[in-house]
Parts: structure tokens; sequence; C-alpha cells
């Protein structure tokens, strides 16, 4: 289903992100992991593009593998960093020839090493140039991605709602959020978003904490506050690995059942290629005709 169709109805559609594995094992303990994970319906599965590109070629056959031999419903990531346009517009050719119509439009982050992002010479300027052109296809349903707490590149929230108020102006049918771990930064961002005009679905992204030094890493790295409540209970499992995945599925389960009550369009699961957290979160929330029928599940 298109992006655009989705997100209508009072059912909470999940979704689940994925990035490409390094080798040929890990590639194959992927689909494992979707195998597990697809018995809950998920709306879409997404599968990320590397820093600067850096995993394009991958994402895509990843992308075409998963909907095309795993018969999952697949969103695929779309960067502008690292490509010139006719190297983004044939990555675009692709993935419609291959049926998949569901894009999430991204500038990219910076290669490693490099602070700041800078615009390939014959490439796309912004994520907005990205919509554009994807819309120009008239093929796509496309999602861009919003940041509760901000763009770690914005001056200020204002410019950073007015820039993602472009983007949907643009064409994007769905705003796909940033994690985050406390719920009214969300709620405040979704607030002020339907205050200039953004009326597409603004889905929350959810990041089940895996390890301290892990969760402690990727918000540096994108700029999301760790509460202090929540920050205090981390230091408990700093050499406890299996406690912090547990007390991670308790945070991502709270986190989904409050976000739920104020009646989200969806969850957005950032699942680092693991299933178990995931699947934990999603037994615990006992979400309505979610988890297929044993008879029909393709683990069988």
């Amino acid at each position: 289903m298109r992006l655009r169709e989705l997100y209508q109805s009072k059912q909470i559609d999940l979704s689940i992100e994925l990035f490409p594995p390094k080798t040929e094992e890990g590639v194959k303990e992927l689909f494992i992991e979707v195998e597990h994970l697809r018995k809950f319906n998920p709306a879409f599965f997404s599968m990320t593009y590397g820093a600067a590109g850096s995993t394009r070629h991958l994402t895509l056959d990843l992308a075409d593998q998963l909907k095309n031999r795993l018969g999952v419903e697949t969103m695929c990531h779309l960067t502008v960093v690292g490509q010139s346009k006719e190297e983004t517009c044939a990555a675009l050719q692709f993935l419609k020839q291959k049926g998949i119509y569901n894009l999430i439009a991204l500038r990219g982050d910076p290669p490693r090493g490099e602070k700041n992002f800078k615009p390939h010479p014959d490439g796309f300027q912004h994520a907005v140039d990205l919509v554009r052109e994807a819309r120009k296809m008239n093929y796509f349903s496309i999602a861009v991605a919003g940041f509760p707490e901000m763009h770690p590149d914005s001056p200020n929230l204002a410019s950073d709602l007015r820039y993602l108020k472009e983007k949907v102006d643009a064409g994007a049918d769905a705003v796909i959020t940033q994690l985050f771990f406390d719920n009214r930064f969300y709620y405040d961002f979704v607030e002020s978003a339907r205050k200039i005009g953004i009326q597409v679905p603004i889905v929350p992204g959810i990041l089940p904490i895996l390890s301290v030094q892990q969760i402690r890493r990727f918000t540096n790295l994108c700029k999301s506050k760790i509460p202090p409540a929540l920050d205090a209970q981390l230091v408990k499992y700093e050499n406890d690995p299996e406690g912090a995945v547990q007390f991670g599925i308790e945070v991502a389960t709270k986190q989904s059942e409050d976000l739920i009550k104020h009646s989200v369009p969806g969850l957005h699961f950032y699942a680092l290629n693991r299933s178990h957290s995931v699947a934990a979160v999603l037994k615990n929330l006992r979400l309505p005709n979610r988890e297929v029928a044993k008879s029909d599940e393709r683990l069988q």
C-alpha cells in the first residue's frame, strides 16, 4: 500500500527500519530477522542508505529482494549526498522498474570524519530537490524526515519547520521522525507543524535501547536528548547487556503506549536488523489484528 493511503484509519500502522549488512552472512541473518517480524504484519519495511550513499547499490538490491523475493511491502531510503543527479535519477528509475513505490527522500549524512554536509557538484542540493524530482515521475509515494528536537544543522526550530513544510508542499505524503525519548518533544513538534499548515501524517520513530553505549552514541550523533530520569536508570545497565535490552523493551513499550493513547497515525521502529526487542514491544502492545495466525505464517 502506498504511503498516501496509509495512516487514514484509526488502526496503528507499523513500520520497521533496516540497514544494509556489510557481509553476505549478515544479509542472510537479516532475512531471518525479517521473517520473525513479518508475522506482526507491518505496513512496510524500510531499507536505509549508507552515509554519502556508501551502500546505495546494496540498498537498492536489498529493497528489491524484500519486495519481490520475500513479498513484503518495502520503502526505500534515498539521499542526495555523494551522488550526481544522473545517479539519483537512475536509482529512482530502478525502484520504479522493481515496483517499489514507497520512498523516503533525505538529504543524507556527511561521510564519516566530515562534520559538514557538502553537496555533490553535479547533484541535488537538498532533500526537497529529491522530493520534487521523484514527484515529477508521478509514481512514488514519498515520506520525508522530521526532527522533534530540531535537525542538528538547523539554526532554530522555526527554520526547521519551515523547511519541513517546503518538503511537504513539494509533494511529501508523510513525515517520519527521528528517534526521541521524551514524547513531549513529539507532541509539541506535531502541534507546531499543524499551526504552520503541515497536515500530512507525522509518524513517530521509536528506537528500543539495545545497550547503554549504543544509545548514548546514537543520541550524540543525532543530537537527541536522553531525559535525566532515563539517563539515571541507564547507569544501572552499563555492564549488564542483557539487562539493558530488557530495560530498552520496557522503555519502548511505555513510550509506544503513551503515543498510542495520543492517537498517533503509526509507529516506525528502528530495529537495527534485530527482531527480538521490536517483537517483544509489539507483543506487549497487543495491537489488534497485527499478529498473523500461525496457519498463515511463512515461517512454517
